[in-house]
């Protein structure tokens, strides 16, 4: 048994913390611990406070220091202004009070004494005049007559107003006498109930004109506001373009303050453009140094191999091209006759003349395969005859100021893109082979067989193609892209088309060519575009789809896809991803950054893929937009095996990253290439290499 308090009970268990007396109150530690969760409740109400204070915005706080300040001045305005005004008018109840007394006790000297006529006179001051009370004393300070309001007047100011500027008028008194003889004195009060409300009436019409003149000063506020707002977001929104890669200056304000902010921002701009001119200018003389040939400037074989290995596995070339070999027909023996500077300008001729077409026409590529062999890769059917002749022509005009005996055997051949590379080596050395035969600038051209394409008509490719975008005979394929944890970053789903209802989806390779031909490439992305919202809805996975350059040219294409994306939830926005090709960024640049404006506010990413040397090229890339780059399969093929390589790669990383930009590579193959790219940095890889992983979702 516990003894407690002086009473005996059983003890209580220790979880209930009671005293064991029953008496109902807490034990100390109880009391100790709710002090000590009360005193950390206000901590906490504080702190919150607080944090909220500092999480408001620099303009929303000036806002409420505007508004307290007016109001502020107003209240103090109004109870300043009706503070002086009660005294003032309590001031004149008095000096009246005391008139009227005086006035009464000069009439009631007159009587004479007569209590009966100064009474009837008393009676009737007061029930003409507006008086609270009337007293007559006499001399002994007797009462002798009294009058009072049994029900004073209701003031018509509210009660609260009343009680809060309480009235206190003295009484006017005055001596009443009979010649030189004192008889008594009179005291007389007047009714306060219109002071208070002439004291309200005054009061209402200052606080009507303070918040007049508190509303003119809330606009004048606002728009004093709004123009240092104005430059305040400027230069926001400038700062977010740094931290999201681009650099764009803007005009100074005029405010002191802000134009020290608007210029030094505008200062680290021009410094940071600066650096990533000069870093592309570097990378420029990297590529040149690592990837060209030291002599011609053109591709080495490695390079123009991989470059045009990555051509014939894109989609969106054309169904035929052209390829032209040219050899300098014994090259020892020339430096022999003509000695090594005459060869190497033999040598330069040839590379002049390959060079103009890269040079002027996109996708072209131009590359010395060895000491007197070159090629050039003509992306467009039909036009290898016409270009081979022209080729010769300028080499007979360039090469024959070095005398007789220099001559170049050429090799022409036009094939379906879909053939192998070496069946594509194979038939153009089969032709410079003949061509060496002869002497001087001799051409052998060999004509690519009709294709399908030819034999069924441009109008029925584009009905096949027009009729399965109309019919939705569309689907599309999923390849990963990983990260360096194998995790899939996104899915790239390239678009499908059943072109023949009863027959298999198509490729894109097969019929992309002729849609964007046919001007039908929008309709073909949106459609894929409108498939990866859907897709992307249903199991919640991120998604990226290829967008043809030309369909940027179609004024309809930027507005159809922000209305798709507008239409899907916020959360599956944030999914989708566009690519475009490099190309876009260079002959579309407007209409790209325009695409950017108007899609990545709504979460969509914008990406450029088969990017390589040509990135150093642009110019504005910092202000294209984007969100990530991936390095085209041609500038990361080989990358284990070529440290010059390697190091080009690495230093497209480090430009790119400071664009804030992800880099990505596209068509690797190889693990030792994959472990070799994760060493330089790169966010993903996707390729056959990706897709064989064994990756999670």
């Amino acid at each position: 048994m516990a003894r407690a308090c002086g009473r005996v009970s059983a003890p209580r268990p220790r979880a209930t913390r009671w005293c064991a007396c029953r008496c109902g109150a807490t034990c100390w530690r109880r009391r100790r611990r709710r002090a000590s969760d009360a005193i950390g409740c206000r901590r906490r109400g504080r702190e919150n406070g607080q944090r909220r204070i500092h999480d408001m915005s620099l303009i929303r706080q000036i806002w409420c220091l505007v508004l307290g300040a007016v109001l502020a001045s107003a209240l103090g305005g109004v109870a300043v202004s009706a503070w002086s005004l009660r005294d003032l008018l309590q001031t004149q109840a008095q000096l009246k009070n005391a008139d009227n007394a005086s006035a009464l006790a000069l009439a009631l000297s007159q009587q004479k004494g007569d209590a009966e006529l100064m009474s009837l006179l008393i009676s009737a001051q007061f029930d003409a005049g507006a008086y609270e009370s009337v007293r007559w004393r006499d001399a002994k300070g007797a009462q002798v007559f009294e009058r009072h309001l049994e029900t004073p007047q209701a003031p018509r100011a509210p009660g609260w107003f009343a009680a809060l500027l309480p009235l206190d008028v003295a009484p006017g008194v005055a001596k009443v006498s009979d010649g030189w003889k004192s008889i008594g004195e009179v005291e007389l009060r007047g009714q306060t109930g219109y002071v208070h409300e002439a004291l309200w009436r005054s009061t209402l019409s200052t606080a009507s004109w303070l918040l007049l003149v508190g509303v003119l000063t809330g606009v004048a506020a606002a728009a004093v506001l709004s123009r240092v707002r104005r430059p305040l977001d400027t230069a926001v929104q400038q700062a977010e373009g740094v931290s999201q890669g681009r650099f764009e200056t803007v005009l100074e304000p005029r405010v002191p303050e802000m134009r020290k902010l608007t210029s030094a921002m505008n200062t680290m701009v021009l410094r940071t453009r600066q650096m990533f001119e000069a870093q592309a200018e570097q990378l420029r003389t990297l590529h040149h140094q690592l990837l060209c040939d030291e002599l011609t400037g053109l591709s080495h074989r490695r390079q123009f191999v991989a470059e045009l290995s990555s051509a014939l596995e894109r989609d969106d070339g054309p169904l035929r091209a052209g390829l032209v070999l040219l050899r300098l027909k014994d090259l020892q023996g020339l430096n022999q006759r003509l000695g090594h500077g005459a060869t190497d300008q033999a040598l330069m001729a040839i590379a002049q003349a390959l060079r103009v077409y890269p040079e002027q026409v996109r996708g072209c590529l131009a590359g010395r395969l060895n000491g007197s062999d070159f090629a050039l890769w003509l992306p467009a059917p039909g036009v290898v005859g016409d270009t081979a002749h022209a080729l010769a022509e300028a080499l007979r005009a360039g090469l024959q100021n070095l005398g007789p005996g220099v001559g170049v055997a050429m090799g022409a051949v036009e094939l379906m893109r879909d053939q192998p590379m070496g069946a594509w080596f194979a038939a153009a050395d089969a032709a410079l082979a003949r061509a060496e035969l002869g002497e001087g600038v001799v051409l052998e051209l060999r004509e690519a067989p009709p294709s399908e394409e030819v034999a069924q008509g441009e109008r029925a490719w584009r009905a096949l193609i027009s009729d399965a975008l109309q019919q939705q005979r569309s689907r599309l394929l999923e390849f990963p892209l990983i990260g360096r944890d194998r995790q899939v970053l996104h899915l790239e789903c390239p678009l499908q088309l059943k072109l023949n209802p009863v027959g298999d989806f198509e490729p894109a390779a097969r019929w992309l060519p002729l849609a964007l031909r046919h001007r039908l490439s929008a309709e073909a992305d949106l459609q894929a575009l409108a498939l990866a919202l859907q897709a992307s809805q249903q199991d919640h996975r991120a998604r990226c789809v290829n967008v043809a350059p030309a369909s940027l040219n179609d004024g309809s294409f930027i507005a159809r896809a922000r209305e798709l994306v507008q239409a899907a939830p916020a959360a599956v926005r944030r999914l989708i991803g566009l690519e475009l090709a490099e190309p876009a960024a260079v002959q579309h640049f407007e209409a790209l950054q325009e695409l950017g404006r108007q899609l990545r506010p709504l979460g969509v990413q914008l990406g450029l893929e088969h990017a390589g040397a040509g990135l150093a090229q642009i110019d504005r890339l910092f202000q294209a937009g984007l969100d990530y780059v991936k390095l085209d399969s041609a500038v990361v093929s080989g990358v284990s095996a070529d440290v010059s390589r390697a190091a080009f790669v690495r230093s497209l990383v480090v430009m790119l990253r400071s664009l804030a930009l992800k880099v990505y590579a596209e068509g690797v193959t190889d693990a030792l290439d994959a472990q070799a790219l994760w060493d330089c940095e790169l966010d993903g890889i996707t390729g056959p290499w990706a897709s064989a992983q064994g990756i999670k979702p």
